[in-house]
């Protein structure tokens, strides 16, 4: 009897560690998220989204150690309402990366220039504020996007009730729970930490403002797919 469980937890261990991986490195908001905020803001930024996205699993893990998972997952207000806001959310940051082109199809002044001609970036008094700022919003960004994300929390729960046995002991759920957020920050610090390389950058530069653009469609699309699910 103690090998047999044995084997059945070795097996556990092993689904966990290989859903969680497969999971983790398929396309979808929180790639796309990285990808904006290290192209944007550099490699820092998009570290921080990465332990943004991280601490944001932890959320779903939270409830659904205690046993709330499964409670939330059948209730239609639950995910409804996780979907709306995360729906809301993918949309509104996917148009403020179009902003700036949105801004100039309206005709609107581009105010990213002075009236001297001297770009913001240019300006050393305001930008010794900004890396802090960005930091932090890059942390919440990342956050946001996989707190308010209902694919993550029914994921989560899926693989608690259906993959991990009733049996299993808190301690080695909590273990889980804390290869999952680990996953995820190394996997998308590994994306950031990639994008932001010399020969990257030196090889995108040219087509950096474009890779914005269409990730910013991206994460509008997947909120819009996301509201009509």
């Amino acid at each position: 009897m103690p090998e047999w469980t044995g084997d059945i937890l070795s097996m556990e261990i092993i689904a966990v560690g290989i859903i969680t991986i497969l999971a983790v490195i398929s396309p979808g908001p929180d790639f796309a998220m990285v990808t904006r905020i290290a192209l944007a803001r550099g490699r820092r930024a998009g570290v921080l989204c990465a332990i943004g996205i991280g601490t944001g699993v932890s959320v779903h893990l939270g409830y659904t150690l205690i046993g709330l998972g499964v409670v939330f997952a059948s209730n239609v207000w639950v995910l409804s309402a996780l979907r709306y806001l995360g729906a809301a959310y993918l949309i509104w940051l996917g148009l403020s990366a179009l902003w700036p082109d949105i801004r100039r199809l309206l005709g609107r002044p581009d105010h990213s220039k002075s009236a001297s001609g001297v770009t913001n970036s240019d300006q050393p008094d305001q930008n010794q504020t900004r890396p802090a700022q960005n930091s932090g919003s890059a942390f919440w960004i990342g956050f946001a996007c996989n707190a308010l994300n209902p694919k993550t929390m029914l994921f989560i729960v899926s693989l608690f009730s259906q993959v991990i046995s009733p049996d299993t002991a808190i301690i080695q759920e909590v273990a889980y729970g804390v290869y999952i957020a680990a996953c995820h920050m190394i996997w998308f610090a590994l994306v950031a930490t990639a994008l932001t390389l010399p020969s990257v950058q030196a090889r995108i530069a040219a087509i950096k403002s474009w890779i914005e653009r269409g990730v910013g469609i991206c994460l509008a699309g997947l909120g819009v797919k996301l509201l009509a699910s």
